[in-house]
């Protein structure tokens, strides 16, 4: 007797976009915005790393993995700097299934690891790519790398997405989170040349990847310039968080200058502007 394979419930297909709600996107924009403000000094994109006009093109930002907070600032980003857009990103299955609010706003699960899931992937990124007002956001190494490494690595499913949307404008976006004169770290940011997918398709798959790989580490190159400056003259701010210590010593510093009439400065290192 031939065993047969379990059949049970399947979870529904991942529809981003039908599940997009723009209204529950902004309540969280605006949760996510606080959020940004209390635990980071700010949100800054490179002078020569601000978007450009694309045209009614659907696009593909392609960024590094640093860290945890690659998620807040994609949507702080699109939020800010592509208002006519929607934007659509990837995330594990397992760790979406925490939080599944999420679907909502765009993002939908990937199975990692399996035929079945890059499909899916596929699938779901070339209906994504479908409309021109769409943006995919991915993090294009697929795991969680250091801003140091090179060659910068490219997931297999990033190289297989001109194929599916050659008309798509693929852009490179440099992430960083140095830490200069407080406490909390600043969150830097800087977009690369655009490369149009049709050139990509073009190419076999590893010199495809060797491209994509080329262009963010080149924009990750040049934001660590700037990164090492510190100078925030160099950038766009968008977002500011909260500055200095805090709690009862800052506190009784505000009264004493206050006491004075001296005007307070919260920041660790005076010189140093917001930006």
């Amino acid at each position: 007797m031939n065993a047969t394979a379990p059949t049970g419930p399947k979870a529904p297909p991942e529809d981003p976009v039908g599940r997009y709600d723009p209204r529950r996107m902004a309540f969280f924009h605006f949760m996510f915005s606080r959020f940004f403000g209390k635990h980071m000094r700010a949100g800054r994109v490179a002078a020569w790393g601000m978007p450009r006009e694309y045209g009614a093109r659907p696009l593909v930002v392609f960024a590094n993995h640093p860290g945890w907070w690659d998620g807040v600032a994609f949507m702080l980003l699109s939020v800010a700097l592509f208002p006519g857009r929607r934007m659509f990103t990837p995330m594990d299955k397992g760790a979406l299934d925490k939080y599944a609010f999420m679907r909502r706003l765009g993002v939908f699960g990937v199975e990692g690891g399996t035929p079945r899931g890059a499909v899916a992937f596929l699938r779901t990124a070339e209906q994504v790519l479908s409309a021109p007002d769409r943006m995919l956001w991915m993090n294009a190494p697929g795991r969680f790398a250091d801003v140091r490494e090179r060659p910068v690595p490219i997931a297999p499913g990033m190289t297989r997405l001109p194929e599916l949307a050659p008309d798509a404008i693929f852009v490179p976006l440099a992430l960083d989170y140095p830490f200069w004169s407080e406490r909390k770290a600043e969150m830097l940011c800087a977009f690369g040349e655009p490369i149009e997918g049709a050139a990509l398709a073009a190419l076999d798959r590893d010199a495809r990847a060797q491209a994509l790989s080329a262009a963010l580490a080149a924009t990750m190159d040049r934001l660590a310039e700037d990164a090492i400056a510190r100078d925030p003259s160099r950038f766009v701010t968008l977002h500011q968080g909260r500055e200095g210590m805090g709690g009862i010593y800052e506190l009784w510093r505000r009264l004493r200058a206050a006491l004075r009439g001296e005007r307070f400065d919260a920041r660790h290192d005076s010189r140093q502007e917001a930006g």
